[in-house]
């Protein structure tokens, strides 16, 4: 092959790589980031991906603090209201449906820009999350009576009998990572030591892009001086009313939906389990805890990057590279 064709094509490919740019920007819960990607997405040409595992369901609006229709007619939206409250998502899903909606944007020549804050759908973005071992239904539902039946340590003896070289660093003590890593084992004859060694050598979804990252954080005290603003809005605006109706719809039919921070403490307070007198105190105490572990997850799992403090943040200062 002639060598200055080569340049030329690994000039193309360079820079039509660095035409599919995605931007992410996270942070916790309340930190600002609708604000600021609406503002964004406006003076970039940009249309917006939701990461957030809530946005997802039709109905589920003031307890996710959803985007308002308007703002979303005034910046496209993509994976809002794309399922009813008694679906199912899962990361497989989301990449699936992440892929669809970005390659639609770059097609029209749009600046793709992802915004949310959970973090398993997040990580999507930087590295591989989701191993591509098919489980037959069976084997899921033979392991998952076996653990009712037999409990927790019958799988663990099964699990080490299938690695006899040891189990690394999984949590034996988790039924839900004891299955997952039984049933892959069941399913191909693998140990956990190989299936991790494939997993870690997959593509991340978004490979074939370039990813820049930006991270809001806040002062503590004001950050939570924003989630009590933001929970006695809610309440305000008519929380409890809207998860009567998400009930009447099958909410308690989806765990995590239901499980969620503003749903779970609302249901209580329907069904009787918590005075409504301290519907808000527990949601601002709740969201509290969750932004703690958002922090500590931002700064373990995700890619080298500089944070951006959201109360002095400009446009052009989002997207800061790692020093």
């Amino acid at each position: 092959m002639d060598k200055n064709w080569l340049c030329v094509f690994s000039r193309v490919c360079f820079a039509s790589r660095m035409s599919r740019i995605i931007h992410v920007l996270t942070g916790c819960t309340a930190v600002g980031k609708t604000e600021l990607a609406l503002r964004w997405a406006e003076a970039n040409g940009a249309e917006i991906v939701s990461c957030d595992s809530l946005l997802f369901y039709r109905g589920m609006d003031l307890g996710t603090a959803k985007p308002t229709a308007a703002e979303r007619a005034h910046v496209p939206h993509h994976l809002i209201d794309i399922c009813d409250v008694t679906g199912r998502m899962d990361v497989t899903h989301y990449i699936t449906k992440a892929r669809s909606a970005v390659e639609d944007i770059f097609s029209r020549g749009k600046a793709v820009l992802v915004t949310g804050g959970s973090g398993f759908y997040l990580k999507a973005f930087f590295a591989p999350v989701a191993d591509e071992v098919a489980v037959p239904a069976e084997l899921r539902e033979e392991l998952r009576a076996r653990l009712e039946r037999d409990g927790l340590v019958s799988l663990v003896d099964e699990l080490r009998r299938f690695n006899p070289v040891g189990l690394g660093a999984l949590d034996v003590q988790n039924p839900r990572r004891v299955l997952r890593a039984l049933e892959r084992c069941r399913a191909t004859g693998r140990t956990v030591a190989a299936l991790l060694a494939e997993f870690a050598a997959l593509p991340a979804p978004f490979a074939d892009c370039v990813v820049r990252l930006g991270e809001l954080t806040r002062d503590p005290g004001e950050l939570d001086a924003r989630i009590e603003i933001r929970v006695k809005t809610m309440i305000a605006q008519g929380l409890v009313a809207e998860v009567r109706g998400l009930l009447g719809r099958g909410l308690k039919e989806n765990p995590s939906a239901a499980l969620a921070i503003g749903y779970r403490e609302t249901i209580e307070v329907i069904e009787g389990r918590l005075p409504e007198t301290e519907l808000a105190a527990t949601m601002v105490k709740n969201t509290r805890y969750l932004v703690k572990k958002q922090r500590t997850w931002f700064k373990t799992q995700l890619p080298a990057h500089q944070p951006v403090d959201a109360a002095s943040a400009q446009l052009d200062g989002l997207f800061v590279p790692p020093v």
